[in-house]
């Protein structure tokens, strides 16, 4: 089977790299790889030229100047296993709460039609799949090792070898997890019994080493980061806590032994391999709950088309009745919104939000900050995501419904509030969100931007509240005529195309949105400035207000004319022009 497995991998991948080399015949394709290539190069591999210069230029600035920011970089390091260890835990645990899975299950078609029938072992299936997957992870660790500011190529390969093993322990580790859930429903007591060891040993370990960590900063609160850091490593020196602390120190000591000895460097290189073997060892041994996990996968696999994101509807109360007249817009925004409520699962974003609570209770820890000032501050970043980066992501409008094109054309609608109705939903469901942290973010704006006063603070977040729809529709109306206008660049639904070429598209797309978006906001933004120039020594920083809501008025009236002009495209859009998803 072992040598099957190989000759899977190789033939496969060899057919993949024809495929994507042959469809850069395609302008779309060859522009987007060739722009990817720029990336690719510029993001990591330029910063091979610098990285000795500036890592001599850093370590003089610290013995020269005294900078604190600088001279916590040693300390960092010397508690960097310590603290990885401990983060590693705590992923280790949200692994078993999140509802999340490594893939390594989910066979494909034509394995679950070959492989499944044929006299294989289901303990040769899950090793054919860790074979299966060490392609991207090795692809993973060159490109975090290439990221990793060192002057020297070997320290980098030191690094991209640690950082694979670490990430084939993660994915094998994911993958027991996965098996553990399917044999805690199974049918027999003895096998839930020996489901749950792993959890209890988990839930001890976190014990233990949550109540060493709370005596320590409880006997001596950190007045800096690099105290907590301290603090952090002699916890993990304790003889209990660095007991169960090893498996996740082991796995992480090699990322920060990179410039160290070879000696020092193999020898913690032998701990990450028999954490990997123990791991490796554990998901063979659960080959039993296979049969069962790997169903539900295929399961899963079946209810999606291939290339898209698993997407399952739940029957709930709808809570808005829609009204059997009015505006078709109206209609879209109901179909749209039913589709989003349907769609959230309640207990996956409960169990996220209580994640990142607990990720902000642990940052305002070792911080200076106080948890009001964080959450401020991650109040702000919040609102500029959904404002500039979100109506990208959101795809509830014409990047989902050109799949039902023939349907929709069907509609005795007209086109341009055909354009108006798919831009409703998302754009109030991204102001709203705005607003909320927007919201949040002014009631706590006193401890994040102390030295601002408050006039300045209240308008300018009431300017920026007024302009957040504006942005936001005018971005989702430039997505949506791109949508109607270059079909073959936009990916529909939850499509997620692979490869540099597809990299590339997503990189002139973004970057294309941004330059469309200041274009369609300059007008606004004249006007605005000439409000502020005229009534600006008469209201102060109450000008921001009116400035803002003429900002908005423009951007409006460009949004709607432009919803106008893509009602013609609408209609001349060919069905034959939208790449439907990939096989």
């Amino acid at each position: 089977m072992f040598a099957a497995s190989l000759y899977i991998i190789v033939c496969s991948a060899r057919n993949r790299a024809r495929a994507r080399l042959r469809r850069l015949r395609e302008p779309r394709y060859f522009i987007g790889a060739i722009v990817g290539a720029a990336y690719m190069y510029f993001s990591f591999f330029g910063r091979l030229r610098s990285a000795r210069s500036s890592a001599a230029r850093d370590s003089a600035r610290a013995r020269g100047t005294g900078d604190p920011a600088l001279a916590a970089g040693p300390a960092l390091v010397a508690a960097g296993p310590a603290l990885a260890g401990i983060s590693l835990l705590v992923v280790t645990v949200v692994s078993w709460l999140a509802p999340f899975d490594s893939g390594l299950l989910d066979f494909s078609d034509a394995e679950v039609e070959f492989l499944f029938p044929a006299p294989v072992s289901r303990r040769q299936l899950l090793i054919h799949r860790m074979l299966r997957s060490q392609i991207g992870l090795l692809f993973g660790a060159i490109i975090l090792g290439i990221a990793v500011p060192s002057p020297y190529g070997f320290g980098r390969l030191r690094m991209g070898v640690a950082m694979w093993f670490l990430l084939v322990t993660g994915k094998v580790y994911f993958t027991g997890v996965s098996l553990a859930r399917a044999r805690l429903r199974s049918a027999s007591a003895r096998t839930r019994r020996v489901a749950w060891l792993p959890v209890a040993v988990l839930t001890a370990a976190i014990a233990i080493v949550a109540s060493a960590i709370a005596r320590a900063f409880l006997a001596a609160p950190p007045s800096s980061v690099r105290r907590a850091l301290q603090l952090l490593s002699e916890v993990s020196l304790q003889p209990l806590p660095r007991i169960v602390l090893w498996p996740f120190a082991a796995i992480t000591s090699p990322l920060f032994l990179s410039s160290a000895p070879a000696g020092a460097y193999l020898a913690a290189l032998a701990g990450s391999a028999v954490v990997l073997a123990l791991s490796t060892a554990w998901v063979l041994k659960s080959d039993e709950a296979f049969q069962d996990a790997a169903a539900e996968a295929a399961q899963r696999r079946k209810r999606q088309p291939q290339g898209q994101l698993a997407v399952s509807y739940r029957t709930r109360s709808a809570g808005w009745t829609l009204a059997p007249t009015g505006r078709p817009e109206a209609a879209f925004a109901w179909k749209a919104a039913m589709q989003t409520l349907r769609v959230v699962d309640k207990r996956g974003l409960a169990r996220f939000v209580a994640i990142l609570f607990v990720l902000t209770l642990a940052a305002t820890s070792v911080g200076r900050e106080g948890p009001a000032a964080t959450l401020g501050a991650f109040a702000i970043a919040a609102a500029l995501f959904a404002i500039l980066m979100a109506p990208q992501i959101l795809r509830v409008d014409m990047r989902q419904d050109l799949r039902h094109l023939e349907l929709l054309k069907t509609w005795p609608v007209k086109s341009s509030a055909v354009v108006r109705g798919e831009l409703l939903w998302p754009g109030v469901l991204l102001t709203a969100i705005a607003w909320t942290m927007i919201a949040v973010a002014m009631t706590l704006s006193g401890t994040v931007m102390p030295k601002v006063g408050l006039g300045w603070r209240l308008g300018g977040g009431g300017a920026i509240a007024i302009v957040a729809p504006a942005l936001v529709f005018a971005q989702l109306t430039i997505q949506n005529a791109v949508a109607l206008v270059f079909p073959a660049w936009v990916p529909l639904g939850n499509q997620r195309p692979r490869g540099l070429d597809a990299m590339g598209q997503r990189l002139i797309m973004l970057g294309g949105t941004w330059l469309s978006l200041v274009v369609m906001a300059l007008p606004g933004a004249l006007a605005g400035a000439i409000i502020w120039y005229a009534l600006g020594r008469f209201l102060g920083p109450a000008v921001l207000v009116p400035a803002a809501a003429v900002c908005t008025v423009t951007i409006a009236l460009e949004v709607l004319l432009a919803t106008e002009a893509l009602g013609p495209a609408y209609e001349q859009l060919d069905l034959m022009a939208v790449e439907r998803d990939e096989q």
